[in-house]
């Protein structure tokens, strides 16, 4: 059995393992993120991906046979880097990997309209490649791959993949630009028509976090509806990384944002800050989707690890 060819280690080339950490990756090390070294070469990774049916009936991808989950591993990779996955299928239908933001060609497409879908019981090859900002040769610019991306099935019940994203073949993609400041901890949270990551109506997901730690939110729409993602207590630059580059960069100061089906995207807060410790609260801002449990708690704790009160009950 073939291991992942990278870990979080390698990625960040970091120390401390930090709980909640991307499954199958390891954790970067200090509170204060730390950028990749201005020397650093284009890397191409490859590992294995499992497309597994979990004991819920779920369906997850996961980095080791019977690690499956939804979401799917936090994959990451920088511009100029390439990620090569052999994918398994275990289930007893086709399966793929689609993904957004990235570049590849026509057979690392995941589609049937392509012909690249794994076949019940068997592996196959996607290569995704990146890219850094450039210039064309009449001027214009060409945008680089850095972003908060996904990916996902495209076949399992439908050609575009509709049960496959029903039962929770998703997962998140950061590609990062040289330079940019690394978290203390990620999160993904996709709201997947009325669910989040596929969970029952008010079971969450809750996630936790120590005052002054640098938190990265990835999140991504999945589904038939639109929402409005809001985080209590927390605010971001609605930019490529939530992040203000200087005193005078214009980007809107924003703690809301409306999100559509395939839509992703991403920002870093840190945790408690101006606001101190306690259970702050996440939720899709349409009334009537909160009020059906679109919504979860991001827990700040005190250094010493403890909070105001217990986690409050968001539904009654």
């Amino acid at each position: 059995m073939r291991r992942p060819a990278f870990s979080r280690r390698s990625f960040t080339r970091g120390a401390a393992a930090a709980s909640l950490a991307p499954a199958g990756l390891a954790a970067l090390g200090t509170a204060q993120a730390q950028a990749l070294p201005a020397a650093r070469t284009a890397q191409v990774r490859r590992f294995t991906m499992y497309a597994e049916e979990l004991p819920d009936g779920r369906l997850g991808y996961g980095l080791e046979p019977g690690e499956a989950r939804v979401p799917g591993p936090l994959l990451e990779m920088y511009e100029g880097d390439t990620l090569q996955i052999d994918l398994v299928n275990t289930l007893d239908v086709p399966v793929s990997l689609h993904v957004h933001g990235v570049d590849y060609a026509n057979d690392s497409d995941g589609t049937p309209l392509t012909g690249s879908t794994v076949p019940p019981g068997e592996s196959r090859l996607y290569t995704w490649n990146s890219h850094a900002p450039g210039v064309r040769s009449d001027g214009t610019v060409i945008p680089g791959s850095a972003g908060y991306w996904h990916y996902h099935d495209h076949v399992v019940g439908t050609p575009h993949g509709t049960v496959g994203l029903q039962k929770g073949l998703y997962g998140p993609l950061v590609v990062r630009r040289q330079g940019d400041i690394l978290p203390d901890r990620q999160f993904t949270i996709v709201f997947n028509d009325m669910t989040i990551n596929n969970l029952r109506p008010h079971a969450g997901p809750n996630f936790r976090a120590t005052i002054g730690e640098r938190c990265e939110i990835i999140m991504i729409t999945h589904g038939e509806f639109y929402h409005t993602f809001h985080m209590h207590g927390h605010r971001w630059a609605d930019n490529r990384t939530g992040l203000l580059v200087d005193q005078n960069d214009p980007s809107r100061i924003i703690d809301t944002k409306i999100t559509g089906p395939a839509e992703s995207f991403g920002f870093q807060v840190i945790a408690g800050e101006h606001v101190g410790p306690g259970h702050w609260m996440y939720h899709c801002h349409v009334q009537s989707h909160s009020d059906m449990g679109m919504a979860g708690i991001f827990t700040v704790t005190s250094r010493d690890g403890s909070y105001p009160g217990d986690p409050p009950s968001l539904h009654r």
